[in-house]
């Protein structure tokens, strides 16, 4: 199947959700995760439609920017992120999905104000509590985005998880519930005023469950480029 194919199935099952939800598709925006595939991809994606790329890797992103700079691309970083690639990373995207804490976000906010920007990133929350995956605790996570939103530099936009990878997409459920009431309860005591909009959560293999549990940011990989 073409990526200009899969990108329109991924799209009609993301209308489906939104039908099934009550939601407009038109307020998700589907960010296609590019990890290990080749810049040729990534432009016969954007040919088809594709707006916004995440790369997991700093190296992976860095080798591929440079050759798609005539493409209408917004770049995301959605992997982990280590505070000595921050420097590198930075003059690249407009989003960083991974900041799980203050140190991290520190850095960013410091090197950000070194290039006179404010940078857009969310708060990676770690839902699942799975000892593997890198974000913050449940607990945590509302006194580190009061944190965050200290950062002249930095612009709190959202939250970010990763669901247990479960054959059962419905498994993936609780982690999208969870960081949805977190979403809410924070929106609902102001942290981050009107700049907190996004829920970053749902993948290939669950996607449809994310939109119906509220995300605004998906990452598509496998399901568009494989």
């Amino acid at each position: 199947m073409s990526i200009a194919a899969s990108l329109k199935a991924v799209e009609d099952e993301i209308g489906r959700a939104c039908l099934r939800a009550g939601r407009d598709p038109d307020s998700i925006v589907l960010v296609a995760v590019s990890k290990t595939y080749p810049p040729e991809a990534i432009r016969e994606a954007a040919a088809a439609g594709v707006r916004h790329v995440g790369e997991n890797r700093v190296q992976e992103l860095l080798a591929k920017h440079p050759l798609l700079e005539d493409v209408p691309l917004h770049w995301h970083m959605i992997g982990h992120l280590q505070r000595n690639k921050v420097r590198q990373i930075l003059p690249s995207v407009c989003m960083i999905h991974s900041v799980d804490s203050l140190r991290l976000a520190e850095e960013l906010d410091a090197r950000a104000e070194r290039l006179e920007r404010v940078v857009d990133v969310l708060l990676q929350v770690n839902c699942s509590k799975e000892s593997q995956k890198f974000g913050c605790a449940v607990g945590a996570a509302t006194h580190l985005a009061e944190l965050v939103c200290t950062l002249k530099h930095l612009r709190l936009r959202g939250l970010m998880t990763m669901a247990p990878l479960t054959e059962d997409a419905e498994g993936a459920r609780p982690a999208f519930v969870r960081l949805r009431e977190l979403f809410e309860e924070m929106r609902h005591d102001g942290i981050g005023g009107d700049d907190l909009q996004h829920l970053s959560m749902g993948m290939s293999h669950d996607y449809p469950v994310a939109v119906e549990e509220g995300a605004t940011i998906l990452r598509i990989g496998s399901a568009l480029f494989a």
